[in-house]
């Protein structure tokens, strides 16, 4: 701990010379020793190398020669003669014009060094304010495109709704006319198919997806797939009676798939079922034949 009238200006000398980096010399400080003072000079350097004390600072202390009459001022021996007390007072005076000094410049250093951080901070706040206002613009056009983008989705939710209807209505529609109906892409895969169908092919809902040619039939039309290729090729329909390994009769018709945009997307092939009609035209033709017989015996007598 330093020594009463050395702290405060050994304090301001070191803060110096660390800030400076130059060598920082105090003249005539005068020390309280005991009862007495001594006068001394104080030298306080920043050390740079070698680098192992680079950060610490060197502090020098001169003694300076004793008063004139070889002694110095001493308190227990009365007070001081008026030219050494002028000394002393100028001394000190000359201290305190380097204290305020030091002070002042300190102080100046503090103000720029504040006025330079107000600037940063003052710039720093305008480009906070742009950013919030940037961001208060960005949060409008998104709660803007929000929005809109629940309008978008309620009005594709109708759509999917209506088209749910829709694919509800045919499908209804497909199996109250009895009719069973294949749709085929362009490479003859099954797309989907409606109910009856597995009674003339064995379909499962996993076979989606698979070639038709793969799937194995009940009717007597092994041609189905060249049928389907040619209707592809040409845009002209089949129209057919197969009958079934079980007696059966069916009319296969083979279409073209028309999008809404009027392009060919693969066939469409429906089986109706003709096994009553196919009866009914059989036994008309044997009653003909029994009447003609019966016409024929009728002449002949």
């Amino acid at each position: 701990m330093a020594r009463e009238g050395l702290s405060y200006d050994l304090r301001i000398a070191f803060e110096k010379a660390l800030r400076q980096k130059e060598a920082v010399i105090l003249k005539g400080v005068k020390i309280a020793e005991g009862g007495s003072t001594q006068t001394v000079d104080v030298t306080v350097r920043a050390i740079e190398e070698p680098e192992v004390l680079s950060g610490m600072v060197m502090i020098v202390f001169i003694d300076q020669a004793t008063t004139p009459g070889g002694k110095r001022s001493t308190r227990a021996k009365g007070s001081l003669s008026d030219h050494a007390r002028v000394l002393e007072l100028e001394q000190e005076l000359q201290q305190l014009r380097g204290r305020l000094q030091t002070t002042c410049e300190e102080m100046q250093s503090s103000q720029e060094e504040l006025k330079s951080a107000n600037e940063e901070l003052q710039s720093t706040n305008e480009e906070l304010q742009s950013t919030n206002e940037e961001l208060t613009t960005s949060k409008e056009e998104m709660q803007s495109l929000n929005e809109e983008l629940q309008t978008v989705n309620a009005e594709q939710q109708s759509k999917m709704d209506e088209l749910a209807r829709i694919n509800n209505d045919m499908r209804n529609l497909l199996n109250s006319t009895e009719i069973a109906t294949i749709f085929l892409d362009n490479e003859f895969r099954i797309r989907r198919f409606t109910k009856g169908v597995n009674k003339l092919f064995k379909l499962i809902p996993g076979d989606v997806g698979r070639p038709l040619g793969d799937i194995v039939s009940h009717l007597h039309y092994p041609e189905i797939i060249e049928e389907a290729e040619e209707v592809l090729r040409t845009l002209v329909f089949s129209e057919r009676q197969i009958a079934t390994a079980d007696g059966g009769w069916y009319l296969v018709r083979i279409m073209p798939y028309r999008t809404m945009e009027e392009v060919i997307d693969g066939v469409v092939i429906t089986f109706s079922d003709i096994t009553a009609a196919k009866a009914l035209e059989a036994g008309l033709r044997e009653e003909i034949a029994r009447l003609e017989k019966l016409v024929a015996a009728g002449s002949s007598l």
